[in-house]
């Protein structure tokens, strides 16, 4: 199925909600940058530039988006062109700070700012609204973006496909004496070709290396019997990200691999099965930790269980000890428990939405190792 991501995935009365949000805050408006926030509330995924494009949504008064002259024809091409929000373009001699200040209503004591917005539009910002606060406007739209509508999960669901399908093709492209480099470059290629307009990441962890959580692909040559870690995401067209992680080994592994291997899938199954409402994410964090701890990795998991997704390969809630904010429908982020020893390392990663009764599974692939060759 195809998203069709103007009516559904960046609905009309996004940008109303947005400015009740903005009132609950007690602040004037919410200015917002190109970036994801930007693109969640009007569906316009505007190039990052020096020139200012940014909208504007008062507390009192009718949202509108500033534009270079120039970019005027895209904003209009975009979801935002449909929304029924005033576009306002600007000339390269005009100072768009100023014409968003003159359109503000007066005596604004505070506005939030996008998290993303560049520090010197800030600063241009703070010097052209001299008596407003500013604040981050992440915590405005926080709620809305945690939440993922039924359109927005079906886009994950999407991306979790396109991501399964790359996944099994890695078998195939793995082999002894490839570098890490030059499987990357290939799981790249069928990231795109699999259905994603952008590759965000992607992470090739042979022997030691796969100790390592983030660690960049090398040149390092893949020895036979070596676990490797696969790690990889990328954007779909509709905006939407894939993160998913399994393990392969060229060969038969280790035995000391197999037995914390063993430990892994049942941390990571175990902490997806406790996903529903009301549970908190540090208590999905500990049902995995426990696990892993029990069998004496506890040092060896050294990161959090699990990050949110959406727009973002990262944004909120974070499964992490701490975060006690209790789970609702809607609320999507991955299960990803590792164990790290040090000659090699393993992480099982899923996306998963929270339901009414437990939790919807972005990804279908198999959790086991993989043996190739």
């Amino acid at each position: 199925m195809e998203t069709d991501v103007t009516t559904e995935l960046y609905p009309r009365e996004r940008v109303g909600l947005v400015r009740e949000a903005t009132a609950r805050a007690g602040l004037g408006a919410v200015l917002l940058t190109p970036g994801p926030d930007l693109r969640y509330v009007t569906g316009y995924d505007a190039l990052p530039l020096e020139r200012l494009t940014c909208l504007v949504v008062p507390a009192a008064a009718e949202p509108f988006l500033v534009v270079p002259r120039l970019e005027l024809p895209a904003a209009q091409e975009s979801p935002a062109g449909s929304l029924g929000v005033e576009l306002v373009p600007w000339d390269e001699t005009d100072d768009p700070y100023a014409l968003v200040a003159a359109r503000l209503p007066r005596g604004i004591a505070e506005v939030g700012v996008a998290d993303r917005m560049w520090a010197v539009m800030a600063l241009r910002f703070r010097a052209a609204l001299p008596g407003a606060g500013q604040v981050a406007a992440g915590g405005v739209l926080r709620a809305l973006r945690m939440r993922k509508s039924a359109a927005e999960v079906e886009a994950l669901r999407e991306a979790g496909a396109a991501i399964d399908r790359v996944h099994r093709r890695v078998p195939g492209l793995l082999a002894a004496g490839r570098t890490e480099r030059e499987v990357a470059r290939d799981i790249a290629d069928a990231i795109i070709a699999e259905g994603h307009a952008r590759v965000d990441f992607v992470i090739v962890g042979s022997g030691p290396n796969g100790a390592n959580p983030h660690a960049e692909p090398t040149d390092r040559v893949i020895a036979p019997g070596e676990p490797v870690v696969v790690d990889i995401g990328g954007t779909m067209p509709s905006g939407y990200c894939s993160d998913s992680t399994r393990n392969y080994c060229v060969g038969e592994p280790p035995a000391a691999y197999r037995e914390y291997f063993g430990v892994l899938e049942e941390a990571q199954r175990a902490a997806c099965e406790a996903v529903r409402p009301g549970v908190t994410p540090e208590a999905v964090d500990a049902v995995a930790r426990d696990i892993i701890a029990a069998a004496g990795y506890g040092p060896q998991f050294f990161h959090r269980t699990g990050h949110g997704i959406g727009l973002e390969s990262h944004e909120e809630p974070y499964i992490v000890a701490g975060n006690r904010e209790p789970l609702e429908p809607g609320m999507a982020f991955s299960v990803e428990p590792g164990i790290y020893p040090g000659p090699h390392g393993a992480r099982i990663e899923d996306i998963v939405v929270c339901t009414e009764d437990g939790h919807d599974p972005m990804n279908v692939t198999g959790h086991g190792l993989v043996v190739t060759g």
